[in-house]
């Protein structure tokens, strides 16, 4: 058994991956995600579209690598994290389409637990604030809008999983219900110092306990898939959640080691090491993996609309007619021309946490263009990493000349990345090796299956692509930093 395979469901597609003993990419097959908006601020997905893609794309991956079920080693899977499945424990069915981490339809409850002073006690033990962007009133949404959904729950008949645990419980023919520490800890439910659900919490958000998967290490024994999906039985051995998988990915096993993903939003982790940062400055503390039981912790800050704008100038506005064409119209833009771009599409994440901000462009004037908007969509990436990046040196001062280690779909932009360095005012490097989400899946299943080296050796193989450097001139950053910030402040109050 020479090969892996990596699952990586994404919130806009699934991808599946063979790597093999040397940890490189062999094929890969890829299905797009329908997104389902179903009132303004609601996103869903449909569980079986998803289902149905990944088995899709194995099969097809296995195909075009040529291998078969008695050549794979072991299954990663990374997934979407906080997206939200209930599902019947008899037949396998979601009750509900899957709420989706973007959603923001359980901003009230949020308000109503912060009002009554419940954020303070929630963040000690979970590392996370009180927003609808976590699964536990995503939960307490299904089981008190869909039909009997709450009384099944109290009698043990239905489960509750984020993406990984459904695909677990399918894939396993039903035997397994678990997850790992990563995906537990986007819940709300759980407790990452002691690393376990935590019943104060079931009780605070209404949650049956017997909704809940049994929490694993990232690199362990999930079972195998039913035999005749894949031709035979494979085992599963590695979940994460796709940031963390990222993280284990980029290498970034040294405390102090920072990785930013550029995908639908961007997500940047700091490692912490063997003890968790509470942060000072609305981050969030997170578990970025465990192996053997123990854990490493991260500083986290999340980022709701990246890659996401770039689609919207496509499918929204328009502007272009594919995703890689974002570059060459950004670079037509006007350099005297000031426009703005805050993506608060459905809210602003980190450091903000403003569930009821909404997205503006600032700036406009005659000569502004469709140029000029590209431009501001790719550079609002730039300021939104800024200010996460000063909050994780605030927070945590040893960060201080951390390398920025980037990954994602927008970090093929050259203008993006470029920007990302002239407004940090640092490197930034980019790897050879871009798909580090499904990297990391790949390599805590290979770990665990034993044909994977231990995590040093691994990071020793990661291998720089390019480093962009800043160019821009100190006083030009000084005051487009200041624009981005009036432009946030006014979006900020508008939403009041």
């Amino acid at each position: 058994m020479t090969h892996i395979i990596a699952i990586d469901q994404g919130t806009t597609s699934t991808r599946a991956i063979v790597f093999d003993a040397g940890l490189a990419p062999v094929a890969v097959a890829q299905q797009e995600l329908r997104q389902i908006y179903p009132a303004p601020g609601c996103v869903e997905h449909d569980p079986e579209e998803i289902w149905l893609a990944v088995v899709a794309t194995v099969r097809d991956a296995m195909a075009k690598a040529g291998v078969g079920a008695k050549d794979i080693a072991g299954i990663g899977i990374t997934n979407q994290r906080e997206t939200t499945i209930v599902w019947d424990r008899a037949n396998g069915k979601p009750i509900h389409n899957a709420i989706v981490w973007q959603d923001r339809r359980t901003a009230d409850a949020c308000a109503a637990l912060r009002a009554a002073g419940h954020e303070s006690a929630v963040t000690a033990k979970t590392g996370l604030l009180l927003d609808p962007y976590f699964s536990a009133t995503k939960i307490g949404w299904l089981l008190d809008n869909v039909n009997r959904a709450r009384s099944a729950a109290e009698k043990g008949r239905l489960a509750f999983g984020t993406v990984d645990s459904f695909l677990l419980w399918r894939l396993t023919g039903g035997k397994v219900h678990a997850t790992d520490v990563t995906n537990a800890s986007r819940t709300l439910l759980f407790d990452i110092r002691r690393g376990q659900w935590d019943e104060d919490l079931l009780r605070l958000f209404t949650v049956p306990g017997g909704l809940l998967p049994e929490v694993r290490d990232c690199a362990a024994d999930f079972g195998e898939t039913a035999p005749d999906l894949f031709g035979g039985p494979i085992r599963i051995c590695g979940i994460a959640g796709d940031q963390q998988a990222a993280t284990v990915g980029q290498g970034c096993f040294a405390p102090g080691m920072m990785k930013s993903t550029y995908g639908t939003g961007c997500f940047a982790l700091l490692n912490t090491g063997p003890e968790p940062v509470r942060s000072r400055h609305r981050l969030l503390t997170t578990i970025a993996y465990q192996l053997g039981g123990r854990r490493t912790y991260a500083l986290e800050g999340a980022i709701f609309i990246a890659g996401a704008a770039v689609q919207w100038l496509r499918d929204g506005l328009h502007l272009i007619a594919k995703s890689s064409d974002v570059d060459a119209l950004a670079r037509k833009a006007d350099p005297a021309e000031r426009v703005y771009l805050v993506p608060a599409f459905v809210g602003l994440g980190a450091p903000h946490w403003d569930a009821d901000a909404r997205g503006a462009i600032f700036g406009l004037t005659r000569n502004s263009g469709a140029a000029e908007i590209a431009q501001a969509a790719l550079e609002a990436v730039g300021y939104q990493t800024r200010e996460l990046l000063e909050a994780m040196r605030a927070d945590w001062p040893a960060a201080s000349g951390t390398v920025l280690r980037v990954d994602g779909g927008m970090t093929a932009s050259d203008v993006t990345m470029q920007f990302l360095a002239d407004m940090l005012g640092g490197p930034v490097d980019r790897p050879t090796v871009m798909e580090t989400t499904a990297l990391g899946a790949a390599y805590l299943a290979g770990y665990q299956a034993g044909i994977y080296p231990d995590p040093d050796d691994f990071s020793t193989a990661w291998r720089l692509d390019r480093r962009f450097t800043p160019a821009m001139d100190t006083a030009i950053r000084a005051r487009k930093w200041a624009g981005w910030q009036a432009a946030v402040a006014r979006v900020r109050t508008a939403a009041t």
